[in-house]
């Protein structure tokens, strides 16, 4: 039997003429194998520079597929569109982090678990007293989420199996409980409790507007499920990396959260649906929609239009489709949104337009998702909150990974010094 032909990288150093044969493995080349290439035998070794990594692979990973060319999105293999129909967000949490989509008999146990596990210490409701009244509901939720980590001491073993799906329980449990809570200190109104015969995004809903006799209505439950499910990961994203990067120093969980939460904070990540709000606002009515689309294309980059292009896809987000047939359901119930008909012209004149197709500028999934959000009346400061519900089964399941992976260490990128050379220290009154 003859043996496979071997994938290999030839490259010739024209300093030295030396030629170096860097294997191919899945499509890579280990960074590592560039240090070889040197000048003299003092020399460091070759690096790459690549700010923002747009092209480094930082680990292996079986969770989440995504061909941003081709429009594709899959966790486990699974197509998003097929566990946003037929699915629900526990089911697809179990799934990201287990592998495989459980039997009858597993998701009980599953949902029972986390279903027990979503009360918080008494004492949590005491630090979120601290926080200002307009306090924003993201910064108490990376400053409770991190304070779980001394209420729970044992989860910084975090190579013990057994603790560790501890510590996922009660993340996944607890992190509606959180957000809940914070939204209602913002708004001045008493914590509600969490009901353990209602569903997850039911329990959420339930812990956020309860005034009076609430009772949650079925299709926006099945809304903020299926909405839970769309977050729920999206491979090496800016949170998620910092989510494995904190983790790579062997600290809880907790704290690893924390940081995910606070990158997701940020506008250009967990904070984009709101821009596209405002956005939206701002052109005001159908009419203006050629003018504005005329001052993004002339402004050189001032202007933008939110809610459409993406890093990964150069194809229509899948997640935006479902959103999009999601709206209509959610306005059913709630009304139609005033700023839908705006948004709808606005996706159907740019996706006619050659200058923002040749930039494969689709609608991503914030263009809609502040639509929904807005007219299931969360405030705008709750819609990065809502993201990091849904994103932290896959936070878990990307941090879980990574500990497993025997090939990961602390995470320590290299730079490309560029600064001075040494100096000898001047006396303060040598100083010019």
């Amino acid at each position: 039997m003859s043996a496979q032909p071997r994938e290999f990288l030839s490259v010739t150093d024209n300093r030295t003429g030396k030629v170096y044969e860097l294997p191919i493995a899945d499509g890579c080349i280990k960074a590592l194998d560039l240090r070889q290439i040197k000048v003299s035998a003092d020399d460091f070794g070759l690096m790459t520079y690549d700010p923002a990594y747009m092209n480094t692979a930082s680990c292996k990973s079986r969770i989440t597929f995504i061909d941003g060319d081709k429009g594709i999105l899959r966790y486990r293999g699974y197509p998003i569109d097929q566990l946003a129909e037929k699915s629900r967000y526990l089911e697809v949490a179990y799934l990201i982090l287990n592998g495989e989509l459980p039997n009858q008999a597993q998701y009980d146990v599953w949902a029972d678990e986390i279903t027990h596990h979503t009360m918080v210490h008494e004492n949590v409701k005491d630090l979120m007293a601290g926080f200002r009244y307009d306090a924003h509901p993201m910064g108490m939720l990376v400053s409770t989420i991190g304070a779980l980590s001394t209420f729970y001491p044992e989860a910084k073993h975090v190579h013990d199996p057994v603790i560790r799906q501890k510590q996922v329980f009660r993340l996944i449990a607890k992190i509606p409980t959180l957000a809940a809570f914070a939204y209602r200190h913002s708004q001045g109104l008493p914590y509600v409790y969490p009901e353990n015969h209602l569903s997850y995004a039911g329990n959420f809903l339930h812990m956020m507007f309860k005034i009076g006799d609430y009772k949650v209505n079925p299709i926006l439950e099945r809304a903020m499920d299926v909405l839970f499910t769309l977050h729920a990961d999206h491979e090496q994203n800016c949170s998620t990396s910092a989510m494995r990067a904190i983790g790579s120093s062997a600290v809880d969980p907790y704290s690893a959260a924390a940081g995910a939460v606070g990158a997701l904070y940020g506008p250009l990540h967990g904070g984009a649906n709101e821009a596209v709000l405002r956005m939206l606002a701002e052109i005001g009515s159908k009419d203006k929609i050629p003018a504005f689309l005329k001052e993004v294309k002339e402004s050189g980059g001032d202007v933008k239009l939110m809610g459409f292009g993406h890093r990964v896809y150069k194809n229509y987000d899948p997640r935006a489709k479902i959103i999009k047939e999601l709206a209509d359901q959610v306005f059913e119930v709630t009304g139609r949104n005033r700023l839908l008909d705006i948004a709808l012209e606005l996706e159907k004149i740019a996706l006619s337009d050659e200058y923002f197709l040749k930039r494969k500028l689709y609608p991503n999934v914030d263009f809609y998702s502040g639509l929904i959000y807005q007219a299931m009346k969360f405030p705008v400061d709750m819609y990065p909150v809502l993201f990091a519900i849904g994103r932290m089964s896959g936070w878990l399941a990307q941090w879980q990974e990574m500990v497993e992976d025997k090939d990961q260490k602390i995470t320590r990128p290299r730079q490309v010094y560029l600064g001075e050379g040494e100096r000898t220290f001047v006396p303060m009154n040598a100083r010019k």
